[in-house]
């Protein structure tokens, strides 16, 4: 390409709050690539990039992830190397209010404490009193922690408040943003942005279904986007929850299509674990390896 990494991205800038995206030069390098247009791809290639937004990023974010700013430069420069193969992208976002469930504003002790971040709550907790309810759903709120321990889900984690709707911490990481244009101009196509986590009552770490819900949502429309493409790569925040769990639900609908789990492909060095989840992430990574035939590569052994 003519455009060096370097004029795309600010490795010292990753994770800054001082980063200027400045994207209409961006745009203009991009334009003048005169790259191949994606519909062209013989082979189709996706990216689902999981979470990359300013409150995960170590530092800066209320919820950070240490080694979340080496990630999103591997990743950059992965997206650069490989420009003229990667065909689209698909970004996940969370995006939440200050009452939700996983919130400490949702819940109080007995003597008028907030949880404080990190703090598990179980059923027991709050059939036994030692947790309320603060907004007097409480019915619902214990249905929700039913569910979850009789599906053997995670437990209830009370988290910093993150990803707030509007907030700094809930955009795109800045340097990962002028990546994501470069590429979706010079190839002709528009990222495509999928938001979650906006149902109080629940909790959604993975890109297709919430942990568990009255509804039943899902999101169709990624689920068949991957069976679309030739290849799928999954990268993020956090591997130890948003990018398991996505990996998980894509893997549960197709189950018993393995010509479609095969394809995919996680860039295990371009994610990180929230500090005290590390354990288990990667083993757990290797067994739906294991069961269900996904590749796990380091960014630079994959040449699209």
């Amino acid at each position: 390409m003519k455009t060096r990494y370097e004029q795309i991205v600010d490795a010292t800038r990753i994770a800054s709050r001082g980063s200027k995206e400045n994207l209409g030069a961006i745009i203009a390098l991009a334009e003048a690539e005169n790259s191949k247009p994606a519909v062209e791809d013989s082979k189709r290639n996706l990216l689902l990039a999981i979470d990359i937004q300013n409150d995960f990023m170590e530092d800066i974010g209320s919820l950070a992830v240490p080694g979340s700013r080496g990630d999103v430069r591997r990743l950059t420069k992965w997206m650069y190397h490989n420009m003229e193969g990667l065909t689209q992208v698909i970004c996940s976002l969370d995006c939440h209010s200050v009452e939700q469930v996983f919130h400490a504003s949702w819940w109080i002790d007995k003597e008028g404490n907030r949880p404080e971040p990190f703090t598990m709550i179980t059923f027991k907790d709050v059939e036994s009193g030692r947790w309320k309810v603060a907004n007097g759903e409480t019915e619902r709120s214990l249905e929700y922690l039913r569910n979850l321990e009789m599906g053997n889900k995670k437990q209830l984690c009370i988290w910093p408040y993150h990803c707030l709707e509007g907030t700094f911490g809930a955009k795109l990481e800045s340097e990962f943003t002028k990546m994501l244009y470069f590429h979706a101009t010079a190839r002709g196509c528009a990222p495509q942005m999928i938001y979650k986590g906006q149902n109080p009552y629940t909790e959604m770490y993975g890109i297709i279904k919430a942990e568990y819900d009255t509804d039943g949502y899902m999101n169709q429309a990624v689920l068949d986007a991957v069976k679309e493409y030739d290849a799928i790569y999954l990268a993020g925040e956090a591997s130890s929850h948003c990018v398991l769990a996505s990996l998980e639900q894509i893997l549960e609908y197709y189950k018993d299509e393995r010509e479609i789990t095969s394809r995919i492909t996680l860039l295990e060095d371009c994610m990180s674990p929230i500090a005290g989840f590390e354990a288990g992430t990667m083993e757990q990574f290797k067994l739906l390896q294991e069961k269900y035939g996904i590749q796990i590569q380091k960014s630079t052994d994959v040449t699209l």
